[in-house]
């Protein structure tokens, strides 16, 4: 898969957010090893802190469907649904990609106009704690 198809993916997850709170909706795209795609997106609450993400979604789905090895992940999101910058993963979602992902993981930040920037886990979770720690 490329990362136009992921980019498509991720912005039709974004489409999908139940965001009636915030009004920012995101989505992601999750690439597994073997090129299966999970989309997530973020799911608000009332209450706040049962709100989930879009990249813990697609990182939740895919476990539950028995996949471990994950390629690249990519990442949008907007105020009422409209890109205008990229919009980086916040620390929890850094930290559980970092639970079934090494340093080298890449991450795609989508931003206006399909642009996108490519990073590393390593870049975006300097200093990580791992299963290794």
């Amino acid at each position: 898969m490329n990362i136009e198809e992921l980019i498509t993916q991720a912005l039709e997850a974004m489409d999908r957010a139940y965001a009636p709170y915030s009004g920012y909706k995101v989505g992601a795209a999750l690439l597994c090893k073997d090129g299966t795609v999970y989309q997530g997106c973020n799911i608000e609450n009332a209450a706040y802190s049962p709100t989930v993400c879009a990249e813990r979604t697609a990182f939740f789905r895919a476990v539950c469907d028995g996949q471990r090895d994950f390629a690249a992940i990519a990442v949008c999101g907007g105020k009422n649904g409209v890109i205008t910058g990229f919009f980086p993963p916040c620390g929890v979602c850094r930290q559980v990609m970092r639970e079934f992902c090494a340093d080298d993981f890449t991450v795609y930040l989508i931003g206006k106009d399909r642009t996108y920037q490519r990073l590393t886990l390593s870049e975006l979770l300097p200093f990580s704690f791992s299963l290794e720690d």
